[in-house]
């Protein structure tokens, strides 16, 4: 039951939290004295009229003091009797003055109109049918109310077993939705007597969370969307348009705009391919040429080639225009700046060449696919810029190339009215708000599914909700839903490889070896250059190779370059020989929100290399790092005035060198962020201090945790160096290799006042970072053993 739950709730973007199994605490119900939620959902009644007493209580409690309903699932499993009377047997629902009968079999499902609950939900029609939900027909629960806070939101009649047609009670009305108004005990409730699988129960389900949030949960009635016909001019002979083909589009178009002002169908061509049908099927491409002013037009590629295959932005540019120069020749408007790659190949995975080429030859500033993240879940489809070109999600409506015949369809016809009436595509209009539907030309030939779609599709809507359908062109439309969801804008790379559909669509120049095994990401200041350049010293591993403004680090996940795309981020790993196993190291990672998901989604499965120094010696290490780079703040103020400045006294400046000396140094919240997207055994522990003093000893551990094969003896190549201070590479001829003069720098130790400020600064924080690690079963630093005693 919760599985329906949840891809509602996800559908429809609606923040929310689960809590799984047995429920023998409650989440945090309140900050900062206001409640964390509208709605309190129980997947099973049953829970709750299990909760612990207090538990029970405190919610209830929760539920008056901040008008926060609760939705009850009662899908009851109880297996009929033989005895066909048994469904008249009734439970009472704890101490509410309600009762509820389960393993009923219904018809004639219909809305009370009278209903306040209703927003979407559209009265005045009847599910006539038998209501057969999955998995069993007998899985309704209806309820018996026994007192004026209930009404019922649903009614529905009994299709009886034959033992009981001709019982007075034939004609009685069922209520399998009801509605708790709150005058019993001050709390609304609204009880389902099913699952979500029944599709009016899921446009109800939209109601309850609005009605019982007070709006808060609630999502507009209107609902945006544009039909694109793909591949005009392109396919085989008989599966194209024939002129009264064309006529029946413009009809239909016509038609669509008494309820949709402006519906204009989107067409997207290939001009290679114009007349390559029959005879009458060239009449029918002359056809669309002469009425081509009634649509809006966007590119496809000249011969419906994949954008992936060229490398040579050039060469692709030249091959776009070819099919600009054949819709200049023909007139057809292509103003709306939209287009779609043939098989979204380059769209996602991004294929720089293609956004380059679209944005000089035509102008695009908006496309769409259904590739981002995945194709699968669709509910989960989403959009996101790049190269200023947006990218909304795309939905796929049952209509494929192939889908020309009803009687035809795969799986017989039923299969796709299903889908029209209540199904994927009702649902795909009732949860987005914004909806790019894909059809081909070749759903508009032979039976027109593409017409009896739609028109069935819309009546269907209408008859059912009161939602509004809206239509805008492409620039507009992504506008639209970029301010919906502004979250969306910044895209989140996945790795093509882990997926079969990408890795198709991807350009084959690419290769999946260059992604790096793991990832040295910081902090800052605690060894993360020496440690790099030890791990370059293995045979067997490489790192990333050089930025020319970042020196070392490739700095891709948490700043301006993740927006570069991976294609730039693996151009800094080269083509690994085997057994070589490349890696990354940037030290900004570690304390930057962003960066675990980012790298989570990227290199799912990758270790993490954390180095930890005691965080008041790092600080410092940032002043003096910052003092030698010449930063005006760290010249004027001593490192004390720095650590104990006070935002809105001291300058703005002064505030950020010090946010930067001390936030990094909260290594348990900073961890605690990396754990919500990797699990712990992807995590490593360096114990910086051993790195400095024991640079062997610590790369051993390293190794074993990351499972080289090859343990590589660093003892036997690493030397103490008097002079600098810290080890340095053995080199031929009892000659020493050692890092820049930048690194292992002295400086003036630690004032004592600084010290002891820092010490107790961070005392809550280190002890927190030692119960952290003692749970993680990570191994704990000398240095926080010897603090935590």
């Amino acid at each position: 039951l919760g599985r329906g739950i949840i891809v509602t709730l996800e559908a429809v973007r609606f923040k929310f939290q689960v809590q799984v199994g047995e429920i023998r605490s409650l989440p945090g119900l309140i900050d900062n004295n206001k409640g964390r939620y509208a709605v309190v959902i129980f997947e099973d009644l049953y829970m709750y009229l299990n909760l612990q007493g207090q538990n029970r209580a405190n919610l209830d409690q929760y539920c008056r003091d901040f008008n926060v309903g609760i939705v009850f699932l009662l899908h009851y499993r109880k297996k009929p009797e033989d005895n066909p009377m048994a469904i008249n047997e009734a439970s009472y629902v704890g101490s509410f003055p309600l009762r509820f009968m389960s393993s009923v079999r219904l018809k004639d499902y219909e809305i009370n109109a009278t209903s306040p609950l209703l927003r979407i939900t559209r009265p005045g029609s009847v599910v006539s049918t038998s209501i057969v939900p999955v998995p069993s027909p007998n899985d309704w629960t209806i309820f018996l109310p026994y007192h004026h806070t209930y009404t019922a939101v649903t009614l529905a009649s009994r299709l009886k077993p034959p033992k009981l047609r001709k019982t007075k009670r034939r004609h009685e009305k069922l209520i399998p939705v009801l509605l708790d108004q709150g005058l019993y005990d001050g709390i609304q409730r609204v009880f389902f007597g099913n699952n979500l699988k029944f599709w009016l129960q899921k446009v109800l389900f939209l109601d309850a969370l609005s009605y019982l949030s007070y709006g808060r949960l609630s999502l507009p009635l209107e609902r945006y969307f544009q039909i694109d016909i793909d591949d005009i001019f392109v396919g085989v002979a008989e599966s194209r348009l024939l002129v009264n083909d064309v006529q029946a589009l413009l009809n239909f178009q016509t038609e669509l705009r008494k309820n949709v002002p402006g519906f204009t169908y989107q067409l997207g061509f290939s001009g290679k391919f114009i007349y390559s049908g029959t005879d009458e099927e060239s009449e029918g491409d002359r056809m669309l040429l002469k009425l081509a002013d009634n649509f809006s037009w966007f590119p496809h590629m000249w011969s419906h080639m994949q954008a992936h295959w060229f490398s040579n932005a050039s060469k692709l540019c030249e091959y776009m225009d070819i099919n600009r120069q054949f819709a200049l020749r023909h007139s057809l408007n292509t103003s709306s700046n939209y287009a779609v790659a043939p098989h979204h190949a380059g769209v996602y995975p991004v294929h720089q060449q293609l956004y380059h080429c679209w944005r000089k030859v035509w102008n695009i500033t908006s496309t769409s696919s259904e590739e981002y993240p995945n194709l699968r879940p669709d509910h989960r489809r989403k959009g996101f810029i790049y190269r200023n070109i947006m990218v909304i999600p795309r939905q796929t409506c049952s209509l494929f190339t192939h889908t020309m015949v009803l009687d035809m369809y795969p799986g017989g016809k039923e299969v796709l009215l299903e889908s029209i009436d209540g199904g994927s595509l009702f649902q795909s209009f009732l949860y987005n708000q914004v909806n790019v539907f894909m059809t081909h030309q070749s759903n508009y030939g032979n039976d027109r599914l593409g017409l009896f779609t739609f028109d069935r599709a819309m009546k269907f809507l209408y008859k059912w909700t009161n939602l509004r359908l809206v239509y805008e062109p492409p620039e507009v439309l992504g506008k639209r839903y970029f301010n919906l969801y502004p979250e969306e804008v910044e895209p989140v790379w996945s790795n093509p490889c882990l997926n079969r559909r990408h890795l198709e669509i991807w350009s084959e120049e690419k290769n999946c070896s260059s992604f790096p095994k793991f990832v040295v990401v910081g902090p800052q200041k605690t060894g993360t250059t020496a440690l790099y350049w030890f791990l370059n010293m293995h045979p067997h591993v490489k790192s990333n190779l050089p930025s020319p403004t970042t020196f070392e680090e490739v700095q891709f996940f948490s700043g301006p370059n993740y927006f570069k795309g991976i294609d730039w981020y693996m151009s800094f790993f080269p083509t690994p020989e085997n057994n070589t196993v490349l890696f990354e190291k940037s030290a900004t990672y570690f304390d930057q929100k962003v960066v675990p998901k980012r790298l989570k989604t990227l290199l799912p499965s990758k270790h993490i290399v954390v180095i930890l120094i005691d965080p008041a010696l790092r600080a410092y290490s940032w002043y003096q790092h910052m003092r030698s780079h010449h930063d005006a703040f760290a010249l004027k103020y001593s490192f004390y005035e720095t650590i104990t400045a006070h935002r809105g006294v001291d300058p703005d400046g002064l505030i950020s060198l010090q946010r930067r000396c001390l936030d990094p140094g909260f290594y348990a919240n900073h961890l605690e962020n990396w754990l919500d997207f990797i699990q712990p055994q992807f995590i490593i522990i360096v114990d910086g201090d051993m790195l400095k003093t024991d640079p062997a000893a610590a790369m051993f551990q390293l190794q074993k945790s990351l499972g080289f094969t090859e343990i590589y003896q660093y003892n036997k190549i690493l030397k103490f160096d008097e002079r600098k201070g810290f080890f340095c590479q053995v080199q031929p001829k009892g000659k020493s290799k050692c890092l820049g003069q930048s690194k292992g720098r002295k400086y003036p130790e630690m004032e004592d006042e600084s010290w002891k400020y820092l010490t107790k600064y961070y005392e809550e924080a280190n002890l927190k970072l030692f119960k952290l690690l003692e749970r993680l079963k990570k191994p704990i630093p000398e240095w926080l053993k010897k603090k935590s005693k």
